[in-house]
């Protein structure tokens, strides 16, 4: 699946007379990997034919069908400013969710004090509340936007949203955003289950430009 970023080619949009007068910014698939009990999976610039450096502005990180090996247990994700020697670069987030289980009680909307971070070289949880489950249907899926990581004059921004179907049968939408407070350029990201493997699912890694 491709999306684009629309550029006008002119400033006038008066100018513009036809779909095929404007010019698409794009999202190139640059590496998939595909998890079978994997104690974590690590997207590394330069490594396997990534790219994770001032190529693209931004960087999007698709997790599809994360089925963990463990139940009741959070998909993770961490940063390297070192090729993946080390993931422990500082962050500062924030997170949310909103929640309902499927016998249509207990919904809830709120901030989890207890799943963010401050100043932490810490691993990000995306699921707090109530973990992933491990039977056969239960899974998560969601998204990651990455931006200017190969920036060494600002902090590395990143915005999450995830989807869990819970072991406690409930679905629930988790946000997470924050920054790497770093100057160095961040050039490896790892997916990881706070326990135990990842027993199948695919993560894809795109680059856009035109932003």
């Amino acid at each position: 699946m491709s999306f684009g970023l629309v550029k006008h080619n002119n400033n006038s949009i008066s100018a513009i007379t036809s779909a095929a007068q404007l010019a698409q910014g794009k999202m190139t698939l640059l590496k998939e990997q595909t998890a079978s009990s994997s104690s974590s999976i690590s997207f590394v610039n330069g490594s396997g034919g990534v790219v994770l450096d001032s190529t693209y502005p931004i960087y999007k990180f698709e997790f599809i069908n994360i089925h963990p090996a463990t139940d009741n247990v959070a998909l993770n994700i961490n940063f390297s400013s070192d090729s993946g020697s080390n993931y422990n670069v500082t962050k500062t987030t924030t997170f949310f969710d909103a929640f309902h289980d499927e016998g249509g009680t207990n919904p809830s909307l709120g901030y989890r004090t207890g799943a963010d971070l401050a100043q932490s070289t810490g691993e990000i949880i995306l699921n707090y509340n109530s973990g992933v489950g491990n039977e056969n249907d239960e899974n998560c899926c969601g998204n990651m936007f990455l931006f200017a990581p190969s920036s060494t004059t600002f902090v590395k921004h990143f915005m999450v949203i995830n989807q869990t179907s819970a072991y406690s049968n409930y679905s629930i939408n988790e946000f997470v955003a924050g920054y790497c407070n770093t100057t160095s350029a961040v050039d490896g990201v790892r997916f990881k289950m706070s326990s135990g493997n990842i027993d199948s699912g695919t993560i894809k890694l795109y680059g856009i430009k035109g932003s």
